[in-house]
């Protein structure tokens, strides 16, 4: 038991001996907070699918260094989410601007939507056009009727 006890120790030492420094806050939590603000509305470049906020990579954590530089030098939002876009593009945004360049982006969803339900109506409609096959005659169900019978298990 002892041996387990002492085990269990060491494993945790080491495991906290791997844990990072914490990130510290602005000096201004105004500024903190207008940061986070703006960073939410921004998309990671490494994780992508992150906002710049949520994001723990090396490459988030240096633009909200300088999220914090431009709203200390004043800048507005639209003045910093401008800047963000000239240097990184329309990507960097989770709502990018309709635009031409972006019509596929916001409209594509929805096109395939209606193109999937076109050809499943045609698909439905298709199938219900079919004829249904003929149906026998006197003659041909009396030989079935005899072919079914020879066919059938003694009991």
């Amino acid at each position: 038991m002892k041996y387990w006890l002492a085990l269990i120790l060491a494993l945790q030492c080491a495991l906290s001996s791997h844990a990072g420094e914490a990130i510290p806050l602005a000096e201004d939590p105004v500024v903190e907070q207008r940061m986070i603000a703006i960073s939410e509305e921004l998309r990671c470049l490494v994780c992508q699918n992150e906002s710049l906020a949520g994001s723990r990579a090396d490459l988030a954590q240096d633009l909200r260094r300088e999220l914090r530089t431009l709203i200390k030098a004043n800048k507005t939002d639209a003045e910093i989410m401008e800047y963000m876009v000239s240097r990184y593009g329309d990507f960097v945004r989770y709502r990018p601007p309709m635009k031409p360049t972006t019509w596929l982006l916001w409209f594509g969803p929805f096109l395939l939507l209606l193109g999937g339900l076109f050809f499943l109506v045609r698909m439905v409609r298709r199938g219900q056009g079919r004829k249904q096959p003929p149906a026998l005659d006197p003659e041909q169900r009396q030989k079935a009727q005899s072919l079914l019978k020879d066919t059938e298990l003694p009991s």
